[in-house]
């Protein structure tokens, strides 16, 4: 790996390149699913490749390649240089990048079992054996589970001097039961939709979520979800459990701060941004209460967004994104910082393989805990709905206006937690709901959730992200039905 990423990085110098660097990456992935006690999946894939960026004549080149031999490297960085120089036929102005020093380093993210040293049929075993117990419960139409595994092995160069070695694990699993019952579907979800808990962890993580013994009780909040109040309409007040307050974050706080969208330099997937530059440090996102981060360092948590350093060679960083309320960074790279006048980089440049070009992307953007305990929120809240589990969310181009839906809610009346609600959704405006947060959970109630599916770029990458949340309130939110038979 180290030969092949020097290799390239003096090619791309010697053939005019100012700037260059090369990340070698070799990625092994398993996934596995069951269905209605049979097997789904089970695939498992190796790849290995190399990535050279490089600056040519002011402006940015990309290649990458599998043939990992000497004239394979050296071409492919002698190609990164010839589309930087055709590139630059077509530029506006010279990249510049804010400064950064050299690292040569080593970084791996802790684990205890190796989830690849485990045996596949043990694996599918457990998943098995929940998906049983979902199918006890009548009514239970579809019993589904899914585990999947990541090992990120990757060397970065570059020409500044940078020479970082990482290992990454990733591991994540979850079971859902679904209810088809009277033209109406209902499911539920443990410990979180879309592929359950996901965490920079090994197999310990899988262990730990005991997915056998929440079966039950997952196929029966399914079925019972039949028989429940549908959501009343109106404004109310809302409490939302940290899993589904984990995706408000992320596509109400941590798209809108990726700076490319800003800038207008990403906008084929998703959209732009509404926090442009003029809004930083002086836009109140959110109450006094709200403080969130984005923050890449393992002291913050084995988050999806966690690494030692960004595919710049930029060290993982905490950044202030809503300080007391009022919005005070972004998510940036080199390139960006520098373009609105920042001294460094946010270090969140990531790239899903090999053969992608990085670009920016979330950590962890986490929501840092309040003062409440769990049970005195309940207790001092009169009238409100408590939302779990995403099932669906939308949101416009510039991340402002939202609706999200969630599998299940409750009822809280008179500082007590009381009936089941069935297709709970709410909608508002990005700013105005973060205003409308008055209570935030302590640090005991606090998780950081994984999300692994985030789709961005054109072609699209899909990248790990974090985010961490306790339970919170908000007041005065539009809420209603989501689904209606």
């Amino acid at each position: 790996m180290n030969d092949w990423a020097h290799i390239a990085v003096g090619t791309a110098l010697v053939r005019g390149a100012t700037y260059a660097d090369a990340r070698v990456m070799d990625i092994r992935q398993r996934d596995i699913s069951t269905k209605n006690g049979a097997v789904g999946t089970v695939v498992e894939s190796e790849s290995l490749g190399i990535g050279v960026r490089v600056i040519a004549s002011g402006a940015w080149g990309f290649a990458a390649t599998d043939r990992l031999t000497r004239e394979g490297v050296q071409a492919c960085a002698a190609e990164a240089v010839s589309i930087a120089k055709a590139s630059a036929l077509a530029k506006t102005h010279n990249v510049v990048l804010a400064s950064e020093q050299a690292y040569v380093d080593t970084w791996q993210s802790p684990f205890i079992k190796d989830p690849f040293r485990i045996p596949v049929e043990r694996q599918i075993d457990l998943l098995l054996a929940a998906d049983k117990e979902m199918r006890r419960v009548k009514g239970v139409t579809l019993a589904e589970g899914s585990m999947s595994f990541r090992r990120i092995e990757q060397f970065f160069a570059s020409s500044i001097g940078s020479a970082i070695h990482q290992v990454k694990m990733l591991s994540g699993a979850g079971i859902v039961a679904t209810s088809f019952a009277e033209k109406e579907i209902q499911k539920r979800s443990y410990p979180n939709s879309f592929g359950g808990q996901h965490m920079e962890s090994g197999y310990e993580l899988v262990e730990s979520l005991d997915l056998v013994a929440n079966a039950g009780r997952v196929g029966e909040e399914s079925v019972a979800l039949h028989s429940a109040l549908q959501c009343p309409e109106g404004a109310s007040t809302i409490i939302l459990e940290s899993a589904q307050l984990g995706l408000q974050i992320h596509e109400s706080i941590g798209h809108p701060i990726e700076l490319d969208r800003v800038l207008g330099q990403e906008a084929n997937f998703a959209g732009m941004s509404f926090l442009t530059v003029d809004k930083l440090r002086k836009l109140r996102y959110g109450s006094e209460i709200v403080d969130v981060v984005a923050d890449a360092r393992l002291e913050h948590g084995p988050g999806l967004g966690t690494f030692g350093y960004d595919d710049e060679g930029v060290p993982a960083q905490c950044t202030p994104i809503i300080s007391n309320g009022l919005f005070t960074g972004y998510l940036s790279n080199r390139e960006s910082a520098a373009e609105i006048g920042e001294k460094r980089s946010g270090g969140t440049m990531r790239t899903e393989s090999w053969n992608r070009l990085p670009i920016i992307r979330m950590t962890n953007v986490s929501l840092q805990p309040g003062t409440w305990k769990y049970d005195d929120l309940i207790a001092d809240t009169d009238d409100a709905v408590l939302m779990e589990t995403n099932r669906s969310w939308s949101i416009d181009d510039r991340r402002y206006h939202f609706q999200f839906s969630t599998e299940i809610g409750w009822e809280i009346k008179g500082g007590k937690k009381g009936r089941m609600i069935k297709n709970p959704s709410y909608s508002g405006i990005t700013t105005e709901f973060w205003n409308s947060c008055d209570a935030i959970c302590s640090r005991e109630f606090w998780t950081l959730w994984g999300t692994p599916n985030c789709g961005k770029g054109q072609p699209q990458q899909v990248m790990g992200t974090g985010h961490g949340a306790a339970p919170s309130r908000f007041r005065n939110v539009k809420i209603g039905v989501a689904f209606a038979k």
